[in-house]
């Protein structure tokens, strides 16, 4: 922790600025969502509005906040399934249900914390093109998200930060930074990253047990068979909307 210094958020000062006011401002996606009640899809979205993980007790939504969270599950993808209970849901769609949640409020910034977390490949996939879907539904509000994995990263990414053992390795526009040689720094290890069709990919050269290299293989960016002294990189992904990853 710094011993002095400011930390701005949105434009405002804290310490100086009311948290809840500026919590409203900011919609969070966390994939391990608490919630253990058998809330249905639209009651898990409405409660972005009261900032709770349960339905307060006596709060009742007002007719504009039930078309919001209907006109939110049509727009994500549940179009159907407002009453569906949270428990029977899968992965995806409980993603896109927190996205859903997280946007309720008109926020001005969204924050995906490895917002894939748990997802098989196709669900993962369906969730990135939620995420890219914002760009056209919600042109407003910037996104950022957290990943180890580069493959997660949104087609509408522009900006990247690259962190590791609690030091920017990088940052800027995604392409400059989201490199063969950033990757590798940040990691301390040789990875080739590639860009194709709006996604990325990573590969570690692996080798044989002459040390002659071998050729390519997937590495992905968070791997237990990693030694434990190396660092824990992560990638912070800007969405569309954003100028400067500073905010991070």
């Amino acid at each position: 922790m710094a011993p002095s210094g400011t930390v701005h958020v949105l434009g405002k000062q804290l310490g100086r600025v009311e948290l809840q006011a500026l919590r409203r401002s900011i919609g969070h996606v966390n994939p391990r969502h608490p919630l253990r009640s058998p809330l249905t899809i639209r009651e898990v979205i409405l409660t972005g509005i009261t900032g709770s993980i349960e339905t307060p007790l006596r709060w009742h939504p007002q007719p504009s906040d039930l078309a919001q969270a209907d006109s939110l599950i049509d727009t994500l993808g549940l179009a159907g399934k407002a009453d569906e209970k949270w428990p029977t849901l899968s992965q995806g769609e409980r993603g896109r249900v927190l996205i859903a949640r997280a946007l309720i409020c008109n926020p001005r910034l969204l924050l995906l914390d490895e917002p894939s977390t748990g997802l098989d490949v196709a669900a993962r996939e369906q969730l990135l093109e939620t995420i890219d879907l914002l760009d056209s539904t919600h042109p407003d509000i910037a996104s950022i998200l957290v990943t180890h994995h580069l493959e997660e990263l949104p087609t509408t990414t522009t900006h990247a930060l690259l962190i590791t053992d609690g030091r920017v390795v990088t940052s800027g526009a995604v392409r400059a930074a989201v490199t063969t040689e950033n990757v590798s720094a940040a990691f301390n290890h040789p990875i080739n990253v590639q860009h194709q069709d709006g996604r990325w990919t990573a590969k570690a050269r692996r080798h044989g047990p002459s040390g002659v290299g071998s050729g390519y293989v997937n590495w992905p960016l968070k791997d237990a068979s990693r030694p434990p002294s190396g660092p824990d990189p992560k990638t912070c992904a800007s969405g569309p909307r954003v100028a400067s990853t500073g905010v991070v």
